[in-house]
């Protein structure tokens, strides 16, 4: 019979909202970004708003995860969290969209070294889980992240295979969530009075407010740099069109531009719970569903060509409702085998070694020699 340990047992951490609501708004606006993609070739305006979004909120999505992201040495619950939480729904989704192309009348091409459409931050999140301990060694890990993202724009070699384009651009971002956490800049954050952090917050009100004037006043001249790509971070600058030795500092004006609106982002966050706050918990659900919803409207070319005015309202609505959908627990409840593979007929259960051999329980008392008699 198994006793239980003495003493209290530990309390539960407790969830802090803000990052809740920052994880919703920001999948949101990923959705919204998706559901506003085929409009921005025709109209302006929902150009810039698109360049608004991308200018941001992907930083802010992964400057979060980056956030809760261990430096430690991995363990072996930290390993098959990755495995769980990444590898296998990377697999699952990648089969699925390769029998929905099929299905549609394409080839059946299973490769899984090219991510669709947004699985891609799938492999990138499980690279940049593998390396943040490594990386985390060395002096300045923000600064190194910042040249590896600017020097792999350099090069054609580095591709969309296993989406390593993004995974190198995007790296500062998570390396930057990782050193807020270190920075303990919001603990600081949350324990400061609301007469204090009012005054930050209209300062980053002024900030998107300028963002937002400053992207339509100069729009042509956007299409013309083809920022947009740079903000994928998913070509080289040769293939954007730019050979240039300071190509670099374009992507390095943005990846600054982008940390310093995903600070002014959090700092907007509400600290308290709200309506939305439990959707918090399912961003992956809305990242790796909502691509279906949306699939018609990229492929049919339904919104190809120039659109009613409205159209743009009712597509960001309608994105804001799938998000709010997909964020349910019906909804949760039956796609958390896709979503959230548990594996258990693959994982060993027993536990292991470093060397991968048995572990002898520490609890096992060495054999007791022979008392002598007499």
């Amino acid at each position: 019979m198994q006793t239980r340990p003495h003493g209290p047992t530990p309390p539960r951490r407790r969830r802090v909202p803000l990052w809740d609501n920052a994880r919703w708004i920001a999948i949101t606006l990923v959705v919204i970004g998706h559901g506003i993609l085929p409009l921005i070739a025709e109209d302006d305006v929902a150009y810039s708003v698109y360049l608004f979004i991308y200018s941001f909120h992907v930083a802010v999505f992964v400057t979060v995860s980056g956030y809760f992201a261990k430096s430690g040495p991995p363990n072996a619950r930290a390993l098959r969290q990755i495995l769980t939480d990444i590898v296998f729904p990377f697999f699952i989704f990648e089969t699925i969209w390769t029998i929905v192309r099929w299905a549609l009348g394409g080839s059946f091409d299973l490769d899984y070294t090219t991510a669709s459409w947004t699985l891609w931050f799938l492999i990138a999140l499980a690279i940049w889980r593998i390396v943040l301990p490594y990386l985390v060694l060395l002096r300045f890990p923000l600064l190194i992240a910042i040249a590896i993202s600017i020097g792999a724009g350099y090069t054609e070699t580095i591709d969309a295979t296993l989406a390593l384009s993004r995974t190198f651009g995007m790296l500062p971002f998570f390396v930057f969530g990782w050193q807020l956490r270190q920075w303990q800049l919001t603990d600081r954050w949350l324990d400061l009075p609301a007469r204090i952090t009012w005054r930050w917050r209209a300062g980053a009100i002024a900030l998107f407010a300028s963002a937002s004037i400053i992207l339509p006043l100069a729009i042509e001249t956007w299409r013309e740099f083809r920022i947009r790509r740079f903000m994928l971070y998913d070509e080289s600058y040769e293939a954007i069109g730019y050979d240039e030795p300071w190509s670099g500092a374009i992507r390095l004006a943005l990846l600054l531009l982008a940390m310093v609106l995903a600070v002014a982002f959090l700092m907007l966050m509400p600290r308290g719970a709200h309506w939305f706050t439990p959707f918090g918990t399912a961003t992956m659900y809305i990242y790796l569903l909502h691509t279906f919803v949306l699939f018609p409207f990229r492929e049919t070319g339904i919104l190809a060509g120039k659109q009613p005015f409205w159209v743009l309202p009712a597509m960001i609505l309608l994105c804001i409702g799938i998000s709010a959908l997909l964020s349910l627990k019906p909804v949760r409840r039956v796609f958390r085998p896709l979503v959230e593979p548990r594996a258990r007929w693959l994982l060993r259960p027993e536990p292991s070694t470093a060397t991968g051999t048995p572990a002898t329980p520490a609890e096992a008392p060495p054999p007791e020699e022979p008392k002598p008699r007499g």
